[in-house]
């Protein structure tokens, strides 16, 4: 048994959440939503600091909640690690203290990864005889995830981790996230209400509304899905994953190789055999139905419409697949109309590699 299964419901006297879900036993699970959607309410559910109605909570081969036989396991004794959007260190301990302190939660026999291993992942090596008011507000995050990853988890919560942080600090903070993602084979569910994060890390997406969950799947399904509204965002976007496999040095650019064909990108810090993530919003996937020729983009993939939206203020949204990737594109309605848009046309779509976002 490898997967999570959580059901059950939540009163408040203004508020219910209900919740019936089935969920991958590993990688990052974003419960996306706007405020009051419940969210955090699950999540806190899970950890035991809430009580469902008729509950069932089940990480993988361990049941912490099932109300049909009147199990409860309370939330000290649950092998998860919470992560707050505030660091929550002890301000008199030194890092290392700090660390330290969340593995005297696990027996020596129960220590699946080593303090070494939580410092290395979350890079903070160089902070260990640090105070935690010496530390940036993203350096104090990366701890309190080190501190969590330290009591060797059955489930890592991360209850908007990043809302506190300004941009560059979130910046610096994803790519170790991804990193965990990668390594650990630790399931991982993320909270928050920013597409962007949800579309740079999570592998699966629950979609939450007033308590109700909406809609749940692999993420790019989601994100391209014309009947839910997160492809109705301004940040609308399609996730693409691939390998790097080709860098040029002449014009400093490097090949990203997935299913649907290559796309071209500023090299950066990309190197051959790497697994990227791309994140490509609609607004920047143009269409044609003749392949281009001398044009500066240089990343044109052969598609097919699956579907397109209705006229909305003279835009229309168009899904697209290229070999099983699906991909977003915004256009006018009158290029929709010049290009005779049906379900199945095929159609060349254009995406600007300086728009590409990793």
């Amino acid at each position: 048994m490898n997967s999570l299964f959580f059901k059950g419901k939540v009163r408040y006297p203004d508020y219910e959440l209900n919740f019936d879900l089935s969920l991958p036993g590993s990688g990052i699970t974003a419960l996306f939503g706007a405020s009051g959607a419940g969210k955090s309410t699950l999540l806190r559910a899970v950890a035991g600091l809430v009580k469902p109605e008729n509950g069932m909570i089940r990480i993988k081969d361990k049941t912490w909640q099932d109300d049909s036989c009147q199990l409860f396991i309370p939330t000290h004794k649950r092998s998860l690690g919470f992560v707050f959007q505030d660091a929550r260190l002890f301000s008199h301990l030194s890092v290392t203290d700090n660390l330290q302190y969340g593995m005297k939660r696990i027996d020596t026999e129960n220590r699946k990864i080593s303090l070494e291993k939580a410092v290395e992942l979350l890079g903070i090596g160089h902070l260990l005889d640090r105070m935690p008011e010496t530390l940036s507000g993203g350096e104090k995050q990366r701890v309190s995830i080190a501190r969590a990853l330290a009591t060797s988890p059955q489930i890592m919560l991360m209850d908007e981790p990043l809302a506190a942080l300004d941009m560059k600090r979130k910046s610096e903070i994803i790519p170790y996230l991804q990193r965990l993602n990668e390594e650990l084979d630790i399931p991982v569910l993320y909270v928050s209400h920013v597409l962007e994060e949800v579309s740079s890390l999570a592998d699966h997406l629950v979609l939450l509304d007033k308590g109700q969950i909406v809609a749940a799947g692999k993420t790019n399904e989601m994100l391209t899905r014309l009947d839910l509204p997160l492809a109705y965002y301004d940040t609308a976007s399609a996730v693409i994953e691939g390998n790097i496999v080709e860098e040029d040095l002449q014009f400093y650019l490097s090949t990203l190789s997935f299913p649907g064909g290559q796309i071209y990108l500023p090299m950066g810090s990309f190197r051959i055999g790497q697994k990227v993530r791309l994140r490509i919003q609609a607004r920047d996937v143009s269409l044609t139905t003749e392949k281009p020729e001398n044009t500066s983009i240089l990343n044109i993939l052969d598609t097919t419409v699956v579907n397109f939206s209705d006229n909305t203020q003279g835009q229309v949204m168009v899904e697209l697949d290229a070999k099983g990737t699906r991909l977003l594109s915004r256009i006018t309605s009158k290029s929709a109309s010049i290009l005779k848009l049906d379900t199945g046309k095929p159609i060349f779509a254009q995406v600007k590699g300086i728009a590409v976002i990793d």
